[in-house]
């Protein structure tokens, strides 16, 4: 079946992950060894769409991979986990990259050369319109140009589709409080350091007062407080605490991704904002107890 027919569309970016494990991050200026570099697929957009694959999701991946090894590993890996991939397109050029180091306590430092994924434009968002119409749900994040994001959730907004926007990679406030689009987010998905970013360098509660002021925030909003578990505010309701299970963590890179996936899945499915951030709550805890981003991706059988 094609992505006209999936119940969550992700739309967004796919990358592969250079990873390099190190004892602790280099200061700047400063050389150090690490293991054997390893690769892996990743991307934000692509993250999800696997996670909520592995849960038994029945999800499409639009984005835009390079002619090159990288793009055809990353297509093979997609289709390997039960993504659709008819709405994925090979551009000339590079695929997307990010280069991510992870220290002895499991935090990641990433930086991401966009390659394909910054030429996938607005003007292309017109042969998703199907695929808008007949999904539950479309999740997004900002590692493709924001146009194309804008004009994604536009069209979902006429569509009465449902908008599940990670605000990742942060960009700045002023862009997102001026602009009507974060009135269609539903939830508005973010962690402690972009609610930070975004606020002024308020805490999570201040954070979340800041964005729900005047009533032109999003209908729902949940912000991830790593092992703390998340935050969930939905319209002028008090935001209610979930809490996470403790687990060992090894590696964080791709769990907020894996989070947000699981969230995007469970809300296409039927289920209210609190119960969804629960479920991606053990989904994202799951994912920190194994190396790497997607090969660390639980399916429904183990989580915790």
């Amino acid at each position: 079946m094609s992505a006209e027919h999936a119940r969550l569309l992700v739309v967004g970016s796919i990358n592969a992950d250079l990873v390099v494990r190190v004892r602790a991050h280099a200061r700047p200026g400063e050389t150090v060894l690490g293991d054997d570099l390893v690769v892996h697929p990743g991307g934000k957009g692509a993250n999800q769409a696997v996670a909520a694959a592995r849960l038994g999701a029945d999800v499409a991946l639009a984005g835009r991979v390079g002619e090159d090894e990288h793009g055809r590993m990353l297509l093979a890996t997609l289709r390997r986990e039960g993504v659709r991939t008819d709405a994925m397109r090979t551009v000339p050029g590079a695929s997307g990259v990010a280069l991510i180091t992870v220290d002895d306590a499991g935090e990641n430092t990433i930086t991401v050369a966009p390659g394909a994924n910054g030429r996938f434009g607005p003007a292309e968002v017109g042969d998703l319109a199907s695929a808008i119409e007949a999904a539950e749900v479309v999740s997004l994040q900002l590692e493709i140009p924001l146009d194309t994001v804008w004009e994604v959730i536009r069209r979902c907004a006429a569509a009465d589709t449902r908008v599940v926007l990670n605000l990742s990679p942060v960009v700045s406030t002023m862009v997102w409080m001026s602009s009507s689009v974060v009135r269609a987010c539903d939830p508005l998905v973010l962690n402690q350091h972009e609610a930070s970013a975004t606020t002024g360098g308020k805490d999570a509660h201040e954070a979340l007062r800041s964005w729900r002021a005047g009533g032109a925030g999003p209908r729902s909003i949940v912000l991830t407080l790593g092992g703390g578990g998340a935050l969930v505010a939905v319209g002028e309701a008090e935001p209610v605490h979930v809490a996470a299970p403790t687990v060992d963590a090894v590696d964080t890179t791709g769990a907020g991704d894996a989070f947000t996936g699981a969230l995007a899945w469970r809300l296409a499915a039927g289920d209210d904002p609190l119960t969804a951030t629960r479920y991606a709550v053990r989904v994202g805890a799951a994912a920190v107890r194994r190396v790497g981003a997607q090969s660390s991706y639980p399916t429904a059988a183990e989580l915790p």
